[in-house]
């Protein structure tokens, strides 16, 4: 009897243990699921907002770059004469402790005319006593760089710059908090940088200090935790928040290991003045949010005009930035989905004057390794041989007591995973109750014939929890479309055998479709080199655009890694563009009695056909239309065109997607602005400047798309459109 209630459950007990193998292995980093990722930032946000302190912090305030601000002052960036009397404003009248800019200052103020009356004394003026008498007089009045850099020296200011991957410099950074060598052995897993944007020399040489801002995004693009120490070329420079409560303290900085469970763990924390920043080894600090707004915000233009009253900045450190949406500093937070950065400096200010700043410890990982160990074991050997009831009676008290210890934990600073037990804990319970019911096995089977050729495993299982909700007759639906093409493939086809052809498209489908089914996209269809997919259908998505075009990139990124392998077998690379586009379409089973397909179609599906027909003139390798842009401002886009494709009457804007936003690197997004630029004034027929624009983009950074521009203004100067042209290109092929 015992050895018949043994072999019924050897196989349950096996999947058990293989499931916590599986989590096992996850949380040593040999295993990648991207579910239990998401689950651990789910788990981190949701202690996270259960606990903050929903108070205003007195002792930091935010000087506001905002609508209000611009509207009086002007537009950004201000005249350097505007910052100098702000700065003056804060110490001299509020009396504040520090000021730290969130700004960088990297290019000279020209706009109080003098680098034109430098140059008119130099030339057409030269020698004119009276005219460089007037200059000299007047000088003091029009540098207001030099104003600016004057002000710095009414009390401890930090200037803000950032850092960058990239090997291009501007400015000049501070000195850094650590010279190159003094972390030896401490600071080798730190963010090390290739580049930076600094302020202007004189500025910074009159400031006290300098700070980094760069945002720190977790996998997900939220911001959780901030860097607050980075290497450039050997030395370690401080956080914006760092250094402007450093400098408010007049402290130096220093640091410290500090032992979490004896000698064997420890982990580093950064001291100034007595007061601990706890890192991991990354120098990276989880950000202690306080609730949103944590600070009392002051308009700059109310600051200016002095119509608050001083008590109320007195002694505080003051932060400038901006919550302008124009101004591109809004980041994604478990706090709001659009928090200003500035306020995230604020928070760790705070955090370290609080001393609540949370760290993992060092032996984190190996206790989350032991407990999944001891229950995982505990519960596949158990769990078999107890009833439903009393099986969940346990598993249900171990979960309970994981949680209680982890928010013991959490409450005294120490951040432990969270997600990962509790899975393996509910997921065995629910794997034993489950097991056996021949009908939740039947639904498998049933929704993976119905759907397994269409979507990607995950999506699978997620539909075989609740068969009911999913079938395959048509319904109009908001989906993303993504056509991919091979370039040239005909000639390509025509330099291999038969078997060679055959394998390279076999590798090069499985390795876009494994980005596909990555971000949860439905294969419509193959077509030869051409690849049909969608999103949003048969499980909903509301995130569909952002996923399309993510998928859209990420192909291009994984063909570039597939056409090493291409060359290196003696096969030519591929390229590829890729269309996308959302709307309204109609999905489901279609076809006849001989032959159906789970499909979409519409006038949606056939545009988004012909944006991926259109990519090779623009050099684009992801075009979208205006429905895929309009579903994601969290994206950053150039406009490529405005066309009137074949099959089509109306005209359409077609959009290359250059990256999330905070993602997109300086020179990339002042290249799309003077491209728009460029366009505008294209469209308007105001040929020189377009030219003059296209010009210097092209001998900067030559493309395509620059090069097609400039061949149609010489076409259009030779054969005027016309007053009334709209600016429509138009494509008689496909």
């Amino acid at each position: 009897m015992q050895f018949a209630q043994f072999k019924r459950a050897l196989p349950r007990t096996v999947v058990s243990l293989l499931l916590t193998l599986l989590l096992v292995l996850a949380s040593q980093g040999s295993v990648q699921l991207g579910l239990l990722d998401r689950l651990e930032a789910w788990a981190y946000d949701a202690r996270l907002l259960l606990t903050m302190p929903h108070t205003v912090d007195p002792r930091v305030v935010i000087v506001n770059i905002d609508e209000k601000s611009l509207k009086e002052v002007g537009r950004w960036p201000w005249g350097r004469d505007k910052l100098a009397e702000l700065t003056k404003r804060l110490f001299e009248h509020y009396s504040v402790a520090a000021v730290g800019f969130d700004v960088v200052f990297a290019e000279p103020d020209t706009s109080s005319g003098l680098p034109a009356l430098e140059k008119l004394a130099a030339t057409r003026l030269k020698g004119n006593p009276g005219f460089a008498a007037a200059l000299q007089n007047a000088r003091p009045l029009l540098d207001f760089d030099g104003q600016f850099a004057e002000s710095l020296h009414k009390g401890p200011v930090v200037l803000g710059y950032y850092f960058t991957p990239y090997a291009e410099t501007s400015g000049v950074l501070p000195k850094p908090a650590f010279a190159a060598g003094a972390m030896a052995g401490q600071d080798a897993n730190f963010i090390s940088n290739q580049g930076y944007g600094g302020n202007l020399p004189a500025l910074q040489a009159n400031a006290a200090g300098g700070g980094f801002f760069n945002m720190l995004a977790d996998f997900d693009g939220v911001t959780r935790r901030m860097s607050m120490l980075q290497k450039y070329q050997g030395a370690d420079y401080e956080a914006l928040s760092l250094a402007t409560l450093r400098t408010a303290l007049g402290s130096t900085l220093n640091y410290q290991r500090v032992a979490d469970a004896g000698a064997h763990y420890t982990h580093l924390e950064l001291v100034a003045d007595g007061l601990r920043v706890p890192v991991d080894n990354g120098a990276a600090a989880y950000v202690p949010y306080r609730a949103y707004p944590g600070y009392r915000y002051y308009s700059a233009a109310d600051i200016l005009a002095q119509r608050v009253p001083a008590a109320e900045l007195e002694n505080t450190i003051a932060l400038v930035g901006t919550t302008a949406p124009g101004l591109l500093d809004l980041r994604v937070t478990p706090v709001a989905r659009s928090y200003p950065g500035v306020e995230i400096h604020a928070n760790l200010i705070s955090g370290i004057l609080d001393d609540t700043i949370r760290y993992a410890p060092a032996y984190a990982h190996d206790l989350t390794l032991a407990v999944l160990s001891v229950f995982g074991v505990l519960l596949a050997l158990i769990l078999p041989r107890l009833t439903p009831v009393r099986g969940a009676a346990l598993s249900l008290t171990l979960a309970a007591l994981v949680v209680a210890g982890n928010y013991w934990a959490w409450q005294h600073k120490l951040v432990f995973p969270l997600a990962t037990p509790l899975v393996l804990i509910l997921g065995l319970m629910l794997l034993n109750m489950a097991w056996g019911f021949f009908a939740e096995t039947r639904a498998r089977r049933q929704i993976t014939g119905l759907f397994g050729q269409y979507v990607p495993p995950e999506l699978v299982d997620e539909m075989s929890q609740d068969p009911s909700r999913f079938n395959m007759r048509s319904e109009s639906k908001e989906l993303s479309i993504l056509f991919s093409d091979v370039r040239g493939f005909t000639t390509i086809s025509e330099t291999l055998t038969p078997q060679q052809l055959s394998d390279l498209l076999n590798e090069f489908l499985g390795a876009m479709t494994q980005v596909i089914h990555h971000r949860m996209g439905t294969i419509d269809k193959y077509m030869g080199d051409c690849i049909m997919a969608f999103w949003g259908a048969p499980i909903d998505n509301p995130h569909h655009a952002r996923d399309a075009v993510l998928a859209g990139m990420e192909m291009q990124t994984a063909l570039t890694e597939l056409n090493k392998t291409f060359v290196a077998k003696g096969w030519p690379e591929l390229h590829v563009g890729v269309g996308i586009n959302t709307g309204r379409v109609s999905v489901g089973n279609m076809g006849s009695q001989f032959r159906m397909a789970y499909t979409v179609m519409g006038d949606v599906v056939n545009l988004a056909s012909r944006l991926e027909g259109i990519t090779k003139f623009y050099a684009a390798p992801v075009a979208v239309g205006e429905g895929t842009r309009a579903a994601l401002p969290e994206m950053v886009f150039i406009e490529l065109d405005l066309v009137r494709v074949k099959g089509k009457e109306q005209p359409v804007a077609i959009f290359q997607p250059l990256g999330l936003q905070g993602q997109v690197d300086a020179a990339t997004l002042a290249a799309a602005q003077r491209f728009a630029s460029a366009l505008a004034a294209y469209r308007a027929q105001r040929w020189d400047e377009a030219e003059a624009i296209l010009n210097a983009l092209q001998n900067e950074h030559p493309s395509k798309l620059y090069a097609l521009y400039l061949e149609r203004l010489a076409h259009l100067r030779d054969n005027p459109p016309g007053a009334d042209w709209d600016g429509v290109w138009i494509y008689e092929s496909k």
